[in-house]
């Protein structure tokens, strides 16, 4: 166990992060190199003999937070390697770019400083891959059946790794060039280096998981859907929402105003060799980014790398408090104010922080050849989101990047109609609580994570990969061993939603 005294004797101290100008000067990880062991154990001991441990219930997946917390304080990385991946196939991803509502929820978070469980996590990770931990595991023997897994994300290769470990053939199909899905193209290089999905694809391929880049299943230059289920046992659809939120205001035709999506895979494109320079850069403009979220946060870090003039970014909510509200209280992820890297490093730059809260865009405003100039924003309301009379202001703009987030799977192409998939009222596909497609009126069509959830965060994917290939791996075959993340009933731990887990 660790130290009984610890949280009375140590305080908090966080993984340090590179110089703010030493990173804004190369695209490696915000932390980059390798953590200090023995501060990561001396925090890992600060983990409280708690008795209820509420973070498995603050984390999607249920980690094992305290037992492997116990053992990195006592500095055994193989134990605590292995009680990390009990639960969780790609912990080195979720160490970096999951918002560790498990901190919130953690005992200590009532009055004082919470463990600093995300460092912990991504050390462990990182230190068994260079220890060589992280092994193939091939099935024993196979089933003789066989799944097809249409999308590469985080839910997609959770669902494909466990499949493939229960001893079906599996072949994940991704449309783009490259397996990875918005982990690839979406999560910017300083946020997570590539080579840490890179290594798990290539483990995947040693245990036998197959992957078909360019598949754009049911799409027009695709193979179709149900060519693809009749010729398979399952399919599991896991291609995300990708269907992005539009800014319907005058003026959004301008040149120079761009979904953040497309900037973003733009900018990974550059690091991935594809352009020696991004078709799509910051570098010399004024930049908004429209939108509060993480993927503003990630246009922002890229764009500041980029050499961008200035940059804003807009948020329609109010500014947020330093403390929980009363109805928010502990164990719910709070909405409080929060500083990510990003801006953390644009307030390096200009001295002050590059969000403006509680306002909304009403109009772009373009020069004589139909680019973008200036935006015209107004102060809204806290509640109802409605104007402010005589709060218009005029920002000078050279790219817009609207960070709106998404609105379920993608509408287009032939996918939904070819596998008998209904859409549920939120516009994600519908299923029952097995995950199965539109409560099993698709045999044999499975959905995991945003695709069915809506726009969510990646532990949510990995759980529900996680969970729906137990569900797909009971239809085959009558019964199953894969563990799956057991959620808290109907009681939502998080504000970052719910679910209940099928049987």
């Amino acid at each position: 166990m660790t130290d009984p005294f610890g949280f009375l004797r140590i305080p908090r101290e966080a993984v340090p992060a590179r110089p703010v100008e030493e990173r804004l000067g190369d695209w490696r990880e915000v932390h980059a190199g390798r953590a200090l062991l023995p501060l990561v154990s001396r925090q890992a001991d600060r983990c409280m003999d708690c008795g209820i441990p509420f973070c498995h219930t603050g984390c999607p997946l249920g980690n094992l937070v305290p037992e492997w917390n116990a053992y990195a304080a006592h500095g055994d990385w193989r134990a605590a390697y292995e009680r990390l991946h009990a639960t969780n196939n790609f912990p080195e991803v979720t160490g970096r770019l999951c918002p560790a509502p498990c901190e919130d929820a953690c005992v200590l978070a009532i009055n004082a400083d919470p463990v600093t469980i995300k460092n912990v996590e991504q050390t462990i990770a990182d230190e068994g891959l260079r220890r060589g931990f992280m092994m193939p595991r091939p099935p024993e023997r196979h089933s003789g059946k066989t799944v097809a897994v249409i999308g590469s994300g985080p839910a997609g290769l959770a669902a494909a790794q466990q499949l493939t470990r229960a001893g079906h053939r599996v072949t994940v199909h991704e449309r783009a060039d490259r397996i990875g899905g918005l982990l690839r193209y979406g999560i910017p290089e300083f946020k997570m280096e590539k080579v840490h999905l890179d290594r798990r694809i290539e483990q995947m391929r040693a245990e036998g998981t197959v992957f078909a880049t360019g598949a754009d299943v049911g799409g027009a230059a695709g193979a179709g859907a149900d060519e693809l289920r009749s010729g398979c046992d399952a399919v599991v659809v896991a291609i995300g929402a990708g269907e992005r939120r539009e800014l319907p205001v005058p003026g959004r035709s301008l040149q120079g105003i761009h979904q953040a999506m497309d900037y973003l895979t733009c900018a990974n494109r550059v690091r991935e060799g594809d352009y020696p320079v991004s078709p799509l850069t910051a570098e010399g403009r004024r930049v908004v980014i429209v939108g509060g979220g993480d993927t503003g946060s990630d246009c922002l870090g890229t764009a500041l790398r980029q050499g961008a003039t200035s940059v804003l970014q807009l948020d329609i909510n109010p500014e947020p408090g330093t403390g929980r509200t009363d109805d928010e209280p502990w164990p719910v992820y709070p909405r409080t104010y929060r500083i990510s890297h990003a801006h953390e490093e644009a307030r390096g730059r200009a001295d002050r922080d590059p969000r403006l809260f509680a306002c909304a865009t009403l109009r772009f405003e373009g020069d004589e050849e139909g680019r973008v100039r200036a935006l015209h924003l107004t102060a809204v309301e806290p509640v109802a989101r409605s104007p402010l009379a005589g709060t218009e202001q005029v920002i000078p703009v050279g790219l817009v990047l609207l960070a709106l987030g998404f609105s379920g799977p993608e509408r287009a192409g032939g996918l939904r109609e070819q596998l008998g998939l209904a859409l549920d009222e939120r516009g994600n596909f519908a299923r029952d609580a097995g995950f199965a497609a539109d409560a099993g009126r698709a045999p044999g069509v499975f959905v995991a994570g945003d695709a069915g959830r809506g726009q969510s965060l990646v532990v949510w994917a990995i759980a529900e990969g996680r969970a729906a290939a137990a569900a797909v791996d009971r239809y085959l075959t009558g019964s199953t061993c894969l563990p799956a993340p057991v959620a808290a009933h109907d009681r939502p731990m998080t504000a970052l939603g719910r679910m209940r887990y099928g049987p």
